[in-house]
């Protein structure tokens, strides 16, 4: 006899807002829950204020909304305690969580609370003959594609922004909306003192990208580059070495460790094009290239490519961008 029933999408909220990958889990879970002839629910924690009818006209059948003050702040513990409560009250028998930083360091610890399994970073999710959910993540450097089983329920998956199309919005979707105090309020361990945010910078959302990567020399020619982001309108994004060696913060980092975008132009400079890094940026729609190494990877997947010293070639497109102006 079937003790779990039901797809559960975790929606995320930051401050009030709806994080976009909410609705692409739906998209998805909609998918899912008709393949296995169960409803789609989605779960939100938040203070007061909230526009979750949204959920609703995004595919879920039901939303939960755990209203609470102290969830107005990203107190993993209190997240953490109420979801796993949640599920073990409801017994879903799939949850979806979005590999997002704050997912990435929930879903983890919601998985061994429940003990069962987790499958972090999928790319694509399906339900096999026998009713299994198969997820499917990138390995060994993005080069297979492993399927994965979990046998522990509920089975649960955290999957990268913009994999999927968001759940098609139709507002004529009766609006079902339970509203749950949280099971938990407080943490008695640590407290938040104060939130540090790079402005409103996310660099998933940008329509153009200029990456930097082990080309450059120093970090004050990163000066260089963000002249060029500002003509264009785009964000700064860099590779994960540029990251690691300090020269700029990691929410800029593009790739399977970082940020997975999807701009209309994409510019990266001196960037050899390791397949993390390619994961992270191959759908853009035009990828313009600049590496002074004729074999660079990156080539393979530029539309453009420039193969000169990046200090002779930026400065002239920033040039000729203020000439059109």
């Amino acid at each position: 006899m079937k003790t779990h029933s039901g797809v559960l999408v975790i929606a995320e909220q930051c401050f009030g807002d709806i994080h976009r990958v909410s609705y692409e889990l739906l998209g998805k879970g909609r998918e899912i829950s008709q393949k296995l002839g169960s409803p789609l629910y989605s779960l939100i924690l938040g203070g007061e204020g909230l526009n979750v009818e949204e959920l609703n006209y995004c595919g879920a059948d039901k939303v939960f909304y755990m209203k609470n003050k102290c969830f107005e702040k990203p107190e993993e513990f209190l997240f953490k305690e109420n979801i796993v409560r949640f599920i073990e009250e409801q017994k879903p028998e799939v949850v979806l969580i979005g590999a997002t930083s704050f997912g990435r360091s929930c879903a983890p610890r919601i998985a061994a609370s429940l003990k069962t399994g987790l499958t972090a970073d999928c790319t694509d999710l399906y339900v096999d003959e026998e009713g299994n959910l198969i997820q499917i993540r990138p390995a060994f450097s993005n080069n297979i594609l492993a399927h994965i089983k979990t046998i522990t329920i509920p089975q649960i998956a955290t999957i990268r922004y913009k994999e999927f199309n968001e759940g098609k919005r139709d507002t004529n979707r009766g609006i079902n909306i339970t509203v749950l105090d949280a099971y938990v309020s407080l943490n008695d361990k640590s407290e938040i003192i104060e939130i540090f945010k790079d402005s409103d910078f996310d660099i998933t959302e940008a329509k153009v990208v200029v990456s930097v990567g082990r080309g450059i020399k120093k970090k004050e020619d990163l000066e260089m580059f963000k002249e060029l982001v500002e003509l264009l309108g785009g964000h700064l994004g860099a590779s994960r070495a540029i990251v690691d060696a300090g020269f700029i913060g990691s929410a800029h980092q593009v790739g399977y460790s970082g940020s997975r975008v999807k701009p209309k132009v994409y510019i990266a400079c001196g960037i050899s094009g390791a397949p993390q890094h390619i994961a992270g940026m191959k759908e853009a729609e035009l990828i313009i290239a600049i590496n002074s190494d004729s074999s660079a990877p990156i080539f393979n997947y530029a539309d453009i490519g420039y193969v000169g010293d990046l200090y002779e070639i930026i400065p002239k497109m920033i040039q000729a961008l203020k000439n059109n102006k």
